[in-house]
């Protein structure tokens, strides 16, 4: 997979600072990293004074912090399809956002143009995919079903070969409601469409400097120094009692007044003296976050809900989700690892560690990265697609996306799911040129 994986990169100039080229470790870089072929096409991103806080801080103790590979631009940059990217402006707001600069790499910059320039591509805009045509005796699907949103027509899309490609959600949702494959059944643990769904266990300590200015008006969506020692099986899980791990971060990714604002325990929610507080603290604080692993678990999953229908008159997806006590362990031992750091940074206030506990709550936002339910393996009786994304009830049809991933690592799922998507492009030339199981 190395070899996509810096295609990839090459492709959406990815900014970062190797840590194992060859199998030689880069000092600056991901001491945990697997060897890479070359470095990262684009530098890393400057780093903001949370991220020298937190460097200094996590070098005291020892770890060795790294600078997070990201897809802002840190200068000009043309990916080898001849698509630029301008440099990042630091402008404290493209987290969720496009980027007016065009320092932010996306398909809908670098990719999406280039393909309407060919003629034999094809971009069906205001369309909604509403189910697969499937023939279950050939095993094969035969067309795709979708609206016209501006016209309201319901079109069939003949097709050869067929590739899912939409968020977790939607490609579970199509393989259910087209009734191509098993669905999962938690009573009996029988079925694979929708297992293994997970979320990411998410943490953070606060931090507030007085006289010290952070400015978080000046950040990137993916501005951050790391630390990687407590995440995976970077470290000894002996006597610990869970599976997982994740990676400490400072948390400074954008300066949005109204959703970046921190205040230290007693502050009153409303009021002059949480006025005052804003006032105070909002260019002076920032989080040591978490961002954590969650393993499956039989009662997580994805289905088709008996009752309730969207606007097309097919049946919503179902998610049934839990926290369990592997991801309390978990987030409890890494978030005190956080907590560590935070209080070398000689901050004026450290406040309490905030490990996740309890249930889960969809009222607060908690990461939206999920994955599973359509979930890769050898065996088709405990995996929806092969290897190489093709699905065991239907050859001509390939499945790809966060959907596919056995579980959640602490990591966003971006780079190794950009990476499948590229392997799949060579797979379906050898497809067409020779159909079959791969």
């Amino acid at each position: 997979m190395e070899p996509y994986h810096d295609l990839f990169e090459q492709l959406f100039g990815i900014a970062g600072q190797a840590g194992n080229v060859g199998g030689r470790l880069i000092d600056g870089g991901n001491p945990f990293e697997a060897p890479r072929q070359r470095d990262f096409p684009q530098p890393p991103l400057e780093i903001l004074e949370s991220g020298r806080i937190f460097k200094a801080a996590a070098q005291s103790l020892g770890y060795k912090p790294f600078p997070l590979p990201a897809a802002n631009s840190p200068r000009a940059y043309t990916n080898p399809d001849g698509a630029s990217l301008a440099p990042c402006q630091y402008c404290g707001h493209c987290e969720r956002f496009f980027c007016e600069a065009n320092a932010k790499a996306s398909p809908a910059v670098l990719l999406y143009p280039l393909l309407r320039k060919q003629r034999n591509f094809e971009i069906r805009l205001h369309s909604q995919v509403t189910g697969l045509v499937y023939d279950k005796h050939a095993r094969r699907v035969t067309a795709v079903q979708f609206i016209d949103l501006q016209t309201a027509q319901m079109y069939e899309q003949p097709a050869d070969v067929v590739v899912l490609s939409g968020f977790t959600m939607t490609n579970t949702k199509l393989l259910l409601t087209s009734g191509i494959g098993r669905p999962y059944d938690p009573k009996t643990g029988k079925g694979v469409v929708g297992k293994n769904f997970c979320y990411q266990v998410m943490s953070s300590v606060p931090v507030f400097f007085k006289d010290r200015f952070i400015n978080p008006f000046m950040a990137s969506g993916a501005s951050q120094m790391v630390v990687d020692e407590f995440n995976g099986d970077n470290f000894d899980h002996a006597g610990l009692g869970f599976f997982g791990g994740g990676y400490i971060y400072s948390n400074m990714t954008n300066g949005r007044p109204i959703n970046a604002r921190l205040h230290p325990a007693g502050t009153p929610r409303w009021g002059s003296a949480w006025k005052q507080a804003n006032a105070d603290w909002y260019a002076h604080a920032f989080n040591v976050a978490v961002h954590g692993s969650n393993y499956p678990h039989s009662q997580n999953y994805l289905d088709l809900d008996p009752t309730y229908r969207d606007a097309y008159g097919s049946p919503l997806l179902r998610m049934t989700f839990n926290f369990h006590e592997n991801d309390h362990r978990m987030s409890e031992y890494v978030t005190n690892k956080a907590a560590g750091i935070a209080r070398a940074m000689g901050a004026t206030t450290v406040g309490a560690a905030q490990p996740r506990r309890g249930d889960f709550d969809a009222r607060q936002y908690q990461t939206t990265h999920t994955t599973g339910g359509t979930v890769m393996g050898a065996d088709p009786s405990t995996s929806v697609v092969s290897p190489h994304l093709q699905h065991w009830d239907a050859q001509n049809l390939f499945v790809v996306g966060a959907s596919v991933y056995a579980h959640n690592a602490g990591y966003n799922p971006t780079g190794p799911l950009a990476a499948l998507a590229l392997r799949l492009g060579d797979d379906l030339v050898r497809y067409a040129r020779q159909p079959r199981m791969l």
